[in-house]
């Protein structure tokens, strides 16, 4: 019985402890930029599925300031480093997608780690962030009048060789060719995608950002 009561009481001392520091763990430092935290950057360098290799580095800047709650500040111009994680090229899944992973931000303190994914890319109605897919980057499919006027185009133009050398059967199938090239192109499949240089994307912090060795 004694020795049930010591091993009782020592689980209960283990569990105490691991409550508490997971609770230390949860607590946000007025210093430290919370999880959540929205901000703008702008690539400074092109990226594109088309040659892009998973691993390969690229460089953002702030194009905001972001202050915490106690008055530290994320300067504008702050430079973060991340790096390609995956890349599908359009040939390979027939949509072109990319994913980027973020490492690092230069502090006036030194450099520290950065957890935080790309939440959106406001302005460009092209390329669209998809969370379904673990936050791939992906060119938006089109709205489904814009397609159904892009396969119409598509369709009468490839028809039109056959239709002015009064071939039925060539422009039947100049058509359906036509229709389908159309498609693809106005829902974004079988292109490339590219990530402008200076494009701007939204961050969202996923784990809260000390600004200070504090």
């Amino acid at each position: 019985m004694k020795r049930t009561r010591v091993l009782l009481a020592v689980t209960f001392l283990l569990s105490s402890v691991t409550f508490h520091t997971e609770a230390q763990d949860r607590v946000v430092p007025p210093s430290a930029l919370p999880t959540g935290t929205r901000f703008l950057v702008g690539l400074d360098n092109m990226i594109s599925t088309k040659d892009a290799k998973a691993g390969e580095g690229f460089k953002v800047y702030t194009l905001e300031p972001v202050s915490t709650p106690d008055g530290e500040i994320l300067p504008a111009g702050a430079e973060i480093e991340g790096h390609v994680d995956k890349v599908e090229q359009a040939h390979q899944t027939g949509r072109a997608r990319i994913w980027l992973t973020f490492d690092d931000v230069a502090l006036r303190t030194g450099r520290r780690p950065i957890v935080a994914f790309v939440s959106d890319i406001p302005g460009v109605h092209s390329v669209r962030v998809v969370f379904a897919r673990e936050g791939a980057i992906e060119a938006s499919t089109s709205k489904r009048q814009q397609e159904a006027e892009a396969t119409a185009a598509g369709a009468f133009v490839g028809a039109a060789p056959g239709v002015a050398a009064h071939n039925a059967k060539d422009a039947a199938f100049g058509a359906a060719a036509g229709a389908a090239t159309a498609f693809m192109l106005s829902s974004g499949l079988g292109q490339e995608l590219t990530l402008a240089k200076n494009m701007k994307l939204e961050l969202t912090l996923d784990h809260p950002l000390r600004l200070n060795r504090e």
